[in-house]
């Protein structure tokens, strides 16, 4: 006896009895649709044939083909749980045996994989492959011993040449500090070393002071903290909290980068615990792991006011704050983090917030710092859950901004402004508060007159922050555009010229997109829009500058005009998108917002025109729309955007590990990929710059709508495009979840019906997306579209089921007594619209097939259910006839009574005609329907053997 591989399906003898010739006949053709490469038609096959009670010896057969099935199919899990039943069986089944071994051998399961080969080596001594692979596996399990024998060795010899002062800088020691971070990504090498006192010696590689080694130490921590609860908080205590914290100041950028994310890994370690299966062992180590994450935070907040950090180095600190502080969802009752943080550490998020760049003043910050101090503030904000804690935040904050605005002189007054912008970019509520504060307005208006750059700066940036807000805007067309345009004119700094412009152009934008309520006159929107235009391109002018330019357009672009003449200026465009990949990251939203309004995917409904002759009659004010924001002009400037290579640069925006892509960012990117999807022939565009891949975070993570918006573009393209070439590997899988989402019934019909039409591509891929969508709960609300009004839904939740029928666990639903999901299925194939007969005949050809037993219920759930079937058998559509052909078969095969009913009605002369007609699947199955008729006895073959 030969063995190989993952082992080919045999058949055996034919016990007597129908069941058994049924079973041997699925085994059969099971083991032919193996031999030809479909493994999952065979398991189908396989599946059945252990449905028609068959014998144990049988049934151990079945068993150990649907472990070679799963083998091949590479899920190792399924292919031990079927190869034991098997063994279960027939526990000298040498063949089912060595399947076992060849999935524990897969899974990494070693030591039991070599106990099944020992087991058939016993049975067959002088079987080559079973000697061979038991060789084999011996060697990799000693290989296993001998490795981590030697580890200790090798991590004390890596730690002798890191703190070996003459191997300063050699090649030799680069190598140790990259071994010891691999090991270290292991979980049994993390643990090496943490019991070879490697926190100790990592700690002397932190103190060299070396950015190498640092490096090198940092990144081992990381392994070392990684999911595990107990070694952080040992970590922590060994280091010192204050000291790990301290590195994220450091001068050197990679080396608080690497800090910063040391830290990110221990506090999810200590907000999420362990996840490798050490919960017992550490609940004995780890009390109380609130306090731990208390200290930490109360270090970060400690280091944003520290003198002598750097710049990056606070940044990174407000961006941990950021993560680790606020809830993951309002769903979580306890805000108590946040309260804390609030009360501890409000003063110095607000500290960083007041203060300049330049010129540097006593805290070093950089051009991102206010920025991220702001979306720290938002989230803090949003995370308050009533009127008294949102009535704290406002009287800490202005508390604050009072007691630099009076008895500090002008610095102060500076300091105050500062710290107003800073919130009105962030929590705009306590913005505006703050903005009311007596002398506050008064103050900003008369420094943009100052002769000092600075202080001007301070000024202008408040009056653009201020006038972005509703609630400011008439008070300052009243007083700021006098201003703003006297600034614009006659300053002779570019810096201060800018954002006077941007200023205008909020205000010259407040109409929005209706074109009836301009603040200016025409053509002044595409006076400053060009000037806009020219700063961007100018690459002379510093990045932080430019982005004001981007701030502008990002309002001007509500006017159609404005966007027409920017997407035909490729130079524009080019300098845009290579701005929207610098460091400058706070320029992200006002990109992400350009693009919003060059697409027109701000959401938008058109009036009632009833509502609009009685507003027209009353006097009332009604919004017009502008001629260029038509769908044709709109679809113009999407191709424009498109071959300017606007998705490629999504991409990059959407990769940014950095604060300001907020959720909101993340929207307005979702409504941009959305338009640019919504075309067929610009999705496989979208899908050669990435935009696919890009797609799914987005649809993880941020506001519902941007979620949404996300979602419904990834099921644009699911339907349209191959899916496992879009979204190839394992992405494949994250794309289920966001598509379940859209059935939820606050989508909308066009979202049901798109999700639903991309779940049926992906169920017909593979049985594990089967699995996957099935994890999602989404039967229940395919189910649920079945019975919905809109044909079009009805038809695709159909098709769906039909493809989800291909699962056993959706097969056990429908053949579960006491539900209507057979006759469902049964009543719409003979529906009038072709389409939904189309879905539900093939529904009902699966499930026959797959289940016998399901074709004794048919006659059972309708009394129309022949005439249904002879409708099928009748239709001028072939692909209907073959899928009725195909169940009549079934049901025939299925059971001699109805059989003889079949035969007694006109369903035989149909029969006999369809069999007489042109080779085709509808004919062969005709004739085989008759020829088992025959076998029955119900009918006699004519003189000619017909």
């Amino acid at each position: 006896m030969t063995v190989s591989g993952a082992g080919s399906p045999e058949p055996r003898p034919a016990a007597p009895g129908a069941n058994s010739v049924a079973v041997e006949q699925l085994r059969k053709e099971g083991n032919e649709l193996f031999k030809c490469g479909d493994y999952q038609g065979a398991l189908a096959a396989y599946t059945q044939a252990l449905g028609l009670d068959a014998t144990p010896q049988d049934q151990a057969i079945l068993h150990r083909n649907r472990a070679a099935c799963h083998l091949k199919l590479e899920d190792y899990d399924k292919a031990e749980t079927e190869a034991s039943k098997a063994i279960e069986k027939d526990g000298g089944d040498v063949k089912a045996l060595y399947r076992r071994s060849q999935a524990l051998e897969k899974l990494g399961r070693l030591d039991q994989a070599v106990l099944d080969l020992k087991r058939c080596v016993s049975l067959e001594p002088k079987n080559k492959v079973f000697q061979e692979a038991l060789r084999n596996i011996g060697g990799q399990i000693q290989e296993k011993v001998r490795y981590m024998s030697s580890t200790d060795a090798k991590v004390e010899q890596m730690f002798q040449i890191l703190l070996d002062p003459e191997e300063k800088g050699t090649e030799k020691k680069q190598k140790a500090s990259q071994n010891l971070v691999v090991l270290a990504r292991e979980d049994a090498g993390a643990e090496k070393i943490f019991r070879s006192n490697g926190v100790q010696l990592l700690q002397r590689l932190l103190d060299t002071g070396e950015t190498d080694l640092m490096l090198a130490a940092l990144r081992t921590l990381v392994g070392i903290c990684s999911e595990h609860q107990s070694r952080t908080v040992a970590t922590l205590s060994i280091l010192g909290t204050r000291r790990v914290v301290s590195i994220l100041g450091v001068e050197n950028q990679a080396v608080s980068l690497a800090a910063c994310h040391l830290l990110q890994v221990m506090f999810d370690a200590l907000k999420e615990g362990v996840k490798k299966g050490f919960r017992g062992k550490e609940g004995a180590i780890i009390v109380d792991p609130a306090r731990e994450l208390k200290v930490l935070i109360s270090n970060l907040l400690d280091l944003l006011t520290e003198v002598g950090v750097s710049g990056q180095g606070r940044d990174n600190a407000l961006t941990l704050l950021i993560k680790a502080v606020p809830r993951k969802s309002p769903k979580d009752p306890n805000n108590s983090l946040t309260l804390w943080v609030i009360d501890q550490g409000l003063k110095k998020i607000l500290e960083v917030g007041g203060s300049l760049q330049d010129p540097p003043g006593e805290l070093t910050v950089t051009a991102n710092s206010r920025m991220s101090a702001s979306i720290l503030l938002s989230k803090l904000f949003d995370d308050l859950k009533c009127d008294a804690e949102r009535e704290n935040f406002h009287r800490l904050c202005e508390n604050y901004i009072k007691s630099w605005f009076e008895g500090h002189g002008l610095a102060g007054k500076l300091r105050a402004i500062q710290t107003v912008s800073c919130l009105l970019q962030g929590p705009c509520d306590a913005g505006n508060r703050a903005l009311e504060l007596s002398g506050v307005m008064e103050s900003v208006i008369a420094l943009c007159a100052s002769e000092q750059e600075e202080e001007q700066l301070v000024a202008v940036e408040s009056l653009i922050h201020a006038a972005g807000k509703a609630k400011r805007a008439s008070f300052i067309t009243a007083n700021g555009v006098s201003l703003l345009k006297d600034l614009y004119k006659r300053s002779e700094k570019d810096s201060i010229r800018i954002r006077a412009l941007v200023g205008l152009c909020k205000l010259g934008s407040a109409g929005g997109t209706d074109f009836s309520m301009k603040q200016f006159a025409e053509g002044s929107t595409l006076k400053l829009a060009k000037q806009c235009r020219k700063w961007l391109c100018n690459d002379q002018i510093d990045a932080g500058t430019r982005r004001w330019a981007v701030e502008g357009l990002a309002y001007l672009t509500f006017d159609a005009d404005v966007k027409e003449e920017f997407v035909e200026d490729a130079a524009a465009l080019k300098a845009l998108f290579q701005l929207s990949r610098s460091e400058e990251r706070s320029v992200l939203f006002a990109v992400a917002s350009a693009l919003v309004n060059c697409t027109n995917s701000y959401d938008f409904e058109e009036p009632d025109p009833k509502m609009v002759e009685l507003a027209k009659y009353a006097k009332q004010h009604v919004p017009e729309q502008h001629p260029k924001d038509k769908p044709s002009f709109v679809r113009a400037r999407v191709k424009k955007l498109l071959a300017a290579g606007v998705v490629s640069a999504m991409v990059c925006m959407v990769k940014t590990e950095s604060p300001v892509l907020t959720n909101s960012c993340r929207e307005l990117l979702s409504r941009v990929f959305l338009a640019l999807v919504e075309e067929v022939e610009d999705r496989g565009t979208v899908v050669a710059q990435g935009g696919g891949r890009a797609l799914i975070p987005l649809a993880l993570e941020g506001t519902d709508v941007g979620q949404t918006k996300a979602a419904q573009a990834l099921a644009k393209l699911t339907i349209t495009s191959n899916p496992e070439m879009t979204f190839p590997g394992e992405r494949i899988y994250e794309v289920v979840r966001p598509l379940v989402s859209l059935l939820h019934l606050n989508c909308s019909g066009l979202q049901n019906f798109e999700a639903l039409m991309a779940l049926t591509n992906l169920a017909g891929i593979s049985e594990r997306l089967r699995q996957k969508i099935l994890k999602e709960k989404a039967v229940p609300m395919v189910e649920g579209y079945m019975f919905e009004e809109h044909e079009m839904i009805r038809q695709a939740a159909t098709e769906c089921m039909c493809n989800l029928a291909m699962s056993t666990e959706v097969q056990d639903l429908f053949e579960a007594q006491g539900n209507d999901r057979l006759k469902l299925l049964v009543l719409y194939s003979g529906e009038e619209d072709e389409l939904l007969q189309r879905a539900a005949a093939g529904g009902l050809a699966m499930l026959t097939s797959m289940r016998p037993a399901l074709c004794s219920r048919i006659p059972q759930v309708t009394t129309h259910w022949l005439e249904i079937l002879q409708a099928l058998l009748l239709s001028p559509n072939q692909e209907l006839q073959h899928r009725g052909a195909v169940v009549v078969l079934n049901m025939v095969e299925a059971s001699r009574e109805i059989a003889s009913t079949l035969m007694e009605s006109e369903m035989m002369e149909i029969l006999s005609v369809l069999a007489k007609g042109d080779q085709s699947p509808v004919s062969r199955a005709a004739a085989a329907c008759l020829d088992k008729a025959v076998e029955y006895g119900l009918i006699q073959p004519n003189q000619d053997g017909e």
